[in-house]
């Protein structure tokens, strides 16, 4: 059996001072597509954010394919694959959208990047506006843009933080669409989401974060008989 896409094993991390996740533990097989729930604060997007190194502080273990990467700076992190999407996105305004396409250098040791003619037919709206500064460019399309970003890199392993957030419900169901497709060809996906709806009929299994914890872990198949302790600890 290959091993674990991601193994998250008792991990802490700090902001400075402040202690924000208290022995983390998380497993993701290859191929799956895993969504982490909670409310704002409850540690989500530092799991996210610590599993690239970009916290303060971290100890414990992190592994991708059975390798260490808790000692290792984040562009090292990144090399085997890991490609992590911002909420914020970090979309070059002054660049087109096919200069911000092209800007991130492909994976050394990967030959699997999607071509951009590939990522044009997965988003046919990124083609027609390939030409367009960043800043013209839609919310939805800005989102896109910074996950085909990621794909022609290479990593295979993704890390998206409330992707659908604030946009309109086309744009979200193009993003669901999306989710499905990377998923039929093999890509493995984490998903912070605050849009149960949008992250529940995507996700295999389930992690719910509370304070900086692990409080829940779930399959698919067992949504339905888990939604009263998710009304408890989401509200949704």
């Amino acid at each position: 059996m290959s091993a674990p896409a991601l193994e998250i094993k008792n991990l802490q991390a700090w902001y400075g001072e402040s202690h924000v996740l208290h022995g983390v533990d998380m497993v993701v097989q290859p191929g799956e597509v895993v969504t982490l729930l909670g409310r704002n604060g409850a540690g989500r997007t530092s799991t996210l954010r610590a599993i690239l190194g970009l916290t303060g502080s971290r100890k414990g273990s992190i592994k991708s394919n059975g390798h260490e990467l808790i000692h290792l700076p984040t562009h090292r992190i990144a090399r085997p694959g890991i490609g992590y999407c911002p909420e914020e996105r970090g979309i070059f305004a002054s660049l087109s959208c096919e200069e911000n396409l092209m800007l991130p250098p492909t994976l050394k040791d990967s030959d699997k990047g999607m071509s951009v003619a590939d990522i044009y037919e997965m988003f046919p709206n990124l083609a027609e506006r390939r030409h367009s500064q960043g800043t013209r460019l839609s919310g939805g399309e800005q989102q896109m843009l910074a996950v085909a970003r990621i794909l022609r890199t290479g990593a295979n392993l993704l890390l998206l933080d409330e992707i659908s957030e604030g946009l309109a419900p086309v744009i979200v169901q193009a993003l669901a669409r999306m989710i499905k497709m990377l998923k039929s060809k093999g890509f493995t996906v984490v998903m912070v989401e605050q849009n149960f709806h949008f992250a529940a009929p995507l996700a295999d299994r389930f992690y719910v974060m509370e304070h900086g914890c692990m409080v829940e872990t779930f399959g698919a198949a067992e949504l339905d008989a888990k939604m009263p302790v998710l009304n408890e600890l989401l509200g949704v």
